[in-house]
């Protein structure tokens, strides 16, 4: 069994912060790269930021670099987004996401990961 459970969002004023957390379980461990999306109403799936699976690379959609840090502890099973500077058009549900084939980049801009989790909804007011 999978699971990929979103916590730590919720309504935040514009320039503010938030962590977001998804815990793992199942076989999704260290071995996976792990990522997050985000979906805004109306609107696509949008590619946030992804990790490998040692934590050593990361890859952000421009639209957030230098705002947002994602981070990963294995020990924990839990992968991390630190959304600084947050803007209204950042407000979303926020997924996390992971993939079991080597690191991929940027390619998940466009293919997206394989295990999701139902999301957390993060509302930046103007």
């Amino acid at each position: 069994q999978v699971q990929l459970v979103e916590s730590g969002g919720g309504l935040v004023p514009a320039g503010g912060s938030l962590r977001l957390t998804c815990a793992t379980s199942g076989r999704i461990n260290s071995n996976y790269v792990k990522g997050w999306f985000r979906q805004a109403p109306g609107k696509e799936r949008e590619f946030v930021a992804a990790i490998s699976r040692n934590g050593a690379n990361t890859y952000y959609a421009d639209s957030v670099k230098g705002r947002f840090t994602i981070s990963r502890d294995n020990a924990k099973n839990t992968v991390y987004l630190q959304m600084n500077s947050l803007k209204p058009e950042d407000t979303a549900v926020y997924c996390c996401a992971a993939d079991p084939a080597p690191w991929g980049g940027n390619l998940y801009a466009l293919r997206g990961m394989r295990y999701w989790g139902k999301g957390t909804l993060v509302t930046v007011c103007a």
